[in-house]
């Protein structure tokens, strides 16, 4: 299975937002950018979907910008996914040119067990366990701020 650009973007801002400590003003959305190395309008976008799913907070102005909830900072990455990515399935049966086995076809069947299969094996997993060391260390880094 092969995720979105968008659903990997998403998640890498999260884990970036994940290890601002305490102390240490809010990224912005433009910073966020910067650091995952994507255009603003890519990651603003990302951001806005992830404020819609209770991940992200964004605060506007003096002192504002991208703080992760508590909701974001627990969640599964499998839930994540899921709701990045939408419930599509990996092959299109009735797309332009519906398949001729549709009807009668094992295989989408069996792609969409592995699709979950897939989702299953990262529910376990918590945005908190993705920025766990070695990561962790390697995200701060990654920023144009001065340490402070």
């Amino acid at each position: 299975m092969r995720l979105t650009k968008f659903t990997d973007l998403a998640l890498r801002s999260v884990m970036r937002l994940a290890v601002v400590r305490d102390g240490d003003e809010p990224l912005t959305t433009r910073e966020v950018a910067e650091v995952v190395g994507v255009p603003y309008t890519h990651a603003a976008k990302a951001i806005t979907r992830l404020q819609h799913l209770g991940v992200v907070e964004a605060r506007r102005g003096r002192g504002g910008g991208l703080t992760l909830t508590d909701l974001g900072r627990h969640a599964s990455v499998g839930r994540l996914v899921r709701e990045l990515e939408g419930d599509g399935e990996v092959v299109d049966c009735e797309g332009d040119r519906p398949c001729p086995l549709r009807g009668a076809c094992r295989l989408r069947g069996a792609l969409r067990d592995a699709q979950e299969a897939f989702y299953a094996a990262l529910d376990p997993l918590t945005v908190t366990d993705l920025v766990a060391s070695p990561t962790g260390p390697v995200l701060i880094g990654l920023t144009n701020r001065p340490s402070g």
